[in-house]
């Protein structure tokens, strides 16, 4: 019994000097500078080598949220999508109102079709009123409500993204899935006026020419319709959409 107790202390008193052995100033330093260079390996989308400095980096100082926050992007750019989830799953047990890391929670639920759960982690980013960049979350959650066929909220959120800063990037996909809403909800009119926006932000959106395209003819207006189908044609002549515009195309003449 007093051999259990003396191991059972010891081991204690091993994890408690090496938390504190990772809690000093010089540790402190030596993590922020592996995150620094991590974060740079990054942003030049070197992966594995941002790996190698922030895991270093998380010996360091391994309850971190911001450590744990960037390895999870440096795993999902190597693929590691579990490892990635654990990190960023971490990082919001550290700190609740991590709305970054909520965001990519959500993606990666996205991504594995799991739409509730996507939409929870992005209202969790939502939350905080001091989130950075929401513009993203709310695109982002437009897409899941989206995927739900709950055209409503998918819209709402839509709306709210374009209202925010930073998503001239974006601005087209947005105007491209308010078109796509708008057909849904048979209004033709609004449908394709944000469609021609869509292809106006951005000209190699195909998918959104095709779906023009498609509005033109059911408006009766088979000349843009044509024009349209066209330039799917010219964009993406082997993918499905351009296929089926040269369909399209034949029923025309």
């Amino acid at each position: 019994m007093k051999l259990k107790t003396i191991i059972i202390l010891s081991v204690l008193f091993c994890q408690l000097f090496l938390i504190s052995c990772t809690s000093t100033p010089w540790h402190r330093d030596q993590a922020d500078a592996y995150l620094k260079k991590g974060i740079a390996l990054i942003e030049a989308r070197q992966y594995l080598g941002a790996l190698k400095e922030l895991l270093e980096a998380d010996k360091n100082a391994p309850d971190d949220p911001v450590i744990n926050y960037h390895l999870g992007i440096a795993y999902l750019g190597r693929g590691l999508k579990d490892k990635a989830m654990e990190r960023f799953q971490t990082a919001v047990s550290l700190k609740n109102d991590y709305s970054e890391a909520y965001n990519y929670l959500g993606a990666i639920y996205m991504d594995m079709g799991q739409w509730e759960r996507a939409i929870d982690a992005f209202d969790k980013a939502l939350n905080n009123h001091l989130y950075v960049t929401p513009g993203r979350a709310l695109y982002n959650s437009g897409l899941a409500y989206y995927n739900l066929q709950n055209y409503d909220m998918a819209l709402s959120r839509f709306q709210q993204a374009s209202r925010q800063d930073g998503m001239i990037v974006l601005q087209p996909q947005i105007e491209k899935f308010l078109g796509l809403i708008y057909i849904k909800k048979s209004n033709l009119a609004q449908a394709k006026e944000h469609l021609e926006k869509s292809v106006t932000l951005n000209p190699s959106l195909y998918d959104a020419h095709f779906f023009l395209a498609e509005t033109y003819l059911k408006i009766k207006d088979p000349a843009n319709a044509k024009n349209s189908f066209q330039q799917v044609i010219k964009l993406a002549p082997q993918s499905p959409f351009g296929q089926e515009a040269r369909e399209y195309l034949r029923s025309l003449r």
